[in-house]
C-alpha cells in the first residue's frame, strides 16, 4: 500500500493571499501547499480519502485520482471537508454510492451542512449529477479490505476529533494534545503523519517544539508533518529534525 499527501497545507494554504513572505514568494515547490488531506492506495485498486480538502479537485488531477471507495472525515472544519461537492465526480465514474466514515457527531453536522450529498441516488436517466454518499459513524476499529482502521480520538482544542490509523500508519491532523489512551494505539507504528502547524504557541494545533515532543513519545519508524503555515519553510525544518523525522509536502508518496 501507498500513502499519497494531497495536502500539507493549513486552512489558509501557501502561498496566502496577498502574502509577500518568504515562504509565500519561495521558489521552492514543496512550499506550495494545498489544504491537509490523505490518498491511501491499496495493491488491488483500493483507494481510501482522509477528508475532501477545499482544494479536492486540483488535487485529484494533479495526482490521478479518479477513484474513491471511502472516505473518512477528521472533523467538519472548513479546510477539510469544503470540497465534499467533488465527490460527484466519483460518484460518476464508479456509479455507485461512496460511504462515509467518521465521529457520529461529525457525520451528522456533515448531513445537516451537505444535506444534498447525503440521499438517495438519483434515477438513472438523470445521471449521477450530484454527490450520493451514505454515512456511516464509527466508534470501533473494524476491517476494510486487508486494512484494520481504528479511530484515534485528539483534542483539537476545545473539540475531539478523529485521527486514523491504516495498520500500521496513522494520520492524525488538527490536534493540540493525544491522551494517554489514544497514545496507546498508536504503538507500534510504522509511519506516523502529524500535525505540525508553525513554531509559535497555537491553542489548538500543535506548534513544531510540541509536533516532535510528540513524535518521539510515540516513536514511530518515520514521522512526516503535514498542516504547515506559510510560517514554517519546508527546506529550514527539514535541517532541524533527526533523520526518522521529516516535513511532509504535497505529492509525498509513503510506501506501507
Amino acid at each position: 500500500m501507498e500513502a499519497v499527501i494531497l495536502g500539507s497545507g493549513s486552512s489558509a494554504g501557501t502561498p496566502v493571499i496577498g502574502c509577500r513572505c518568504p515562504v509565500c514568494t519561495s521558489s521552492d515547490p514543496k512550499d506550495r501547499r494545498t489544504r491537509a488531506s490523505l490518498w491511501l492506495r491499496g495493491d488491488a485498486g483500493e483507494s481510501l480519502l482522509v477528508d475532501t480538502s477545499t482544494d479536492l479537485r486540483h488535487q485529484a488531477l494533479r495526482e490521478g485520482l479518479d477513484r474513491v471507495d471511502a472516505v473518512f472525515l477528521t472533523h467538519t472544519h472548513a479546510d477539510h471537508i469544503n470540497g465534499i461537492d467533488d465527490m460527484r465526480a466519483f460518484n460518476g465514474l464508479q456509479e455507485q454510492v461512496i460511504p462515509v466514515y467518521g465521529k457520529p457527531s461529525v457525520l451528522e453536522a456533515a448531513e445537516q451542512r451537505f444535506h444534498y450529498c447525503f440521499g438517495e441516488p438519483p434515477p438513472p436517466e438523470k445521471g449521477w449529477y450530484i454527490p450520493v454518499l451514505e454515512a456511516r459513524p464509527l466508534t470501533e476499529p473494524f476491517a476494510w479490505g486487508g486494512l484494520r482502521v481504528t479511530p484515534i480520538p485528539v483534542e483539537h482544542g476545545r473539540w475531539t476529533i478523529y485521527g486514523y490509523r491504516f495498520n500500521d500508519l496513522a494520520y492524525i491532523t488538527d490536534a493540540k494534545t493525544i491522551t494517554e489512551a489514544s497514545l496507546e494505539l498508536l504503538e507500534g507504528l510504522d509511519v506516523l503523519i502529524l500535525d505540525c502547524l508553525r513554531y509559535r504557541d497555537h491553542p489548538t494545533h500543535m506548534r513544531v517544539e510540541e509536533a516532535v515532543a510528540t513524535a518521539e513519545r510515540i516513536g514511530a519508524k518515520r514521522t512526516v508533518f503535514t498542516h504547515f503555515t506559510h510560517e514554517v519553510a519546508y527546506s529550514g525544518l527539514a535541517e532541524e529534525l533527526s533523520q526518522s523525522m521529516e516535513p511532509g509536502y504535497d505529492g509525498l508518496r509513503v510506501p506501507l
